[in-house]
């Protein structure tokens, strides 16, 4: 893939699949250490060990409606590229934790990418599902979590287009604050403007 965006959107999309109702993720940066990581954490059904011990084949697969499951493998063929690897642990009916490691200055490390389309895409997709989505550059950090969104827009639903463009925009923001080394927030108060 292109952009760690889109393993983070295939790797929760696998979880909701597995029936959670709850995803985390998150992605840490490090420039003392060079690295930088990628977590996605689920409450679904979990993944048999059978799969979890064969992620780098591209022809095993819990689905059922195709045959390949090139998500993992690729991910993890991406990491290792990048001097980094992938970590699976899984407990059956508990859940599943993917974190995926890179050498963060590798030339051959994908971009991150749009995590803020991507958590568009989870959101607003699966609107009974709760997302929390923390990003961490050198001890900053910044967290949106829908399910305390929820609460804060009172009645507004988070699938409102005005209402999730507001949020997307202040995500934005708070992203861009991180990169720079600014302190970020998420304000919500013109959320229901």
């Amino acid at each position: 893939m292109r952009e760690l965006s889109l393993h983070l959107l295939d790797i929760a999309e696998n979880g909701i699949r597995a029936g959670a109702d709850r995803v985390a993720i998150r992605v840490e940066e490090s420039s003392a250490g060079d690295r930088l990581t990628l977590c996605v954490e689920d409450n679904g059904s979990g993944l048999p060990e059978d799969k979890i011990a064969r992620i780098d084949d591209p022809f095993v697969t819990t689905r059922t409606t195709r045959r390949v499951g090139l998500g993992l493998s690729l991910l993890a063929a991406a990491s290792r590229r990048c001097e980094g690897d992938i970590r699976v642990e899984s407990i059956r009916g508990k859940g599943t934790r993917i974190t995926a490691a890179f050498r963060r200055s590798h030339i051959d490390r994908a971009p991150l990418g749009d995590v803020v389309a991507t958590m568009e895409a989870l959101v607003l997709g699966n609107p009974h599902i709760d997302f929390c989505y923390t990003h961490r550059v050198d001890g900053e950090e910044f967290v949106m979590d829908t399910h305390d969104l929820k609460k804060e827009l009172g009645g507004l639903s988070l699938s409102d287009p005005l209402v999730w463009r507001r949020i997307a925009e202040a995500m934005r923001r708070a992203l861009g604050a991180l990169a720079s080394g600014s302190a970020p927030s998420l304000p919500l108060e013109d959320a229901d403007a």
